[in-house]
């Protein structure tokens, strides 16, 4: 078979298997959802109200014919962007696939899907709750590194250019 017929059974057969299976292994999660996920964060990693970790992966690839520079990354190769929101046990709850390298994971994060019900309120993200064994309500976040930006529900750590010994 030629290259091109393989690639568009490749591409054709990725997009069948996500149509079919997309809703049972990745549905959007409910707030009970979210609030197992936390509890596991809890339980796990002692870290209470925490709906999962974000982070961006450069996948390499050939560069894409007519793309320019969209896909060549700061590690001097062409890749594509996944971005990934995991539980506790590192399993996925959300992916985002093909961002251009070019962009930082901010920027990728952005123009996911994700961002977007962040901003809107339209995640299921449950409502403030009590911190374990007191009275102090805090939020659920997500956590991320320091190139992601800093939004209600979104908790970065402090960028290593800013902090000292």
């Amino acid at each position: 078979m030629g290259k091109s017929a393989v690639r568009k059974i490749v591409i054709e057969v990725a997009q069948s298997l996500w149509d079919v299976f997309f809703e049972e292994h990745m549905p959007v999660p409910s707030q009970e959802n979210f609030k197992k996920i936390a509890d596991n964060f809890y339980i796990i990693w002692n870290f209470p109200s925490c709906l999962g970790a974000l982070d961006g992966k450069h996948i390499r690839l050939q560069c894409p014919r007519s793309s320019g520079l969209m896909f060549y990354d700061y590690k001097g190769y062409f890749s594509i962007v996944l971005q990934a929101l995991v539980d506790a046990n590192y399993r996925f709850v959300n992916i985002d696939v093909g961002g251009y390298a070019k962009q930082s994971d901010g920027g990728t994060f952005k123009s996911s899907p994700l961002y977007k019900k962040m901003v809107h309120g339209s995640l299921n993200i449950p409502k403030n709750r009590k911190l374990h064994n007191s009275n102090l309500k805090l939020p659920y976040i997500i956590i991320a590194d320091e190139a992601y930006p800093l939004m209600k529900n979104l908790l970065k750590l402090y960028s290593k250019q800013d902090l000292n010994p």
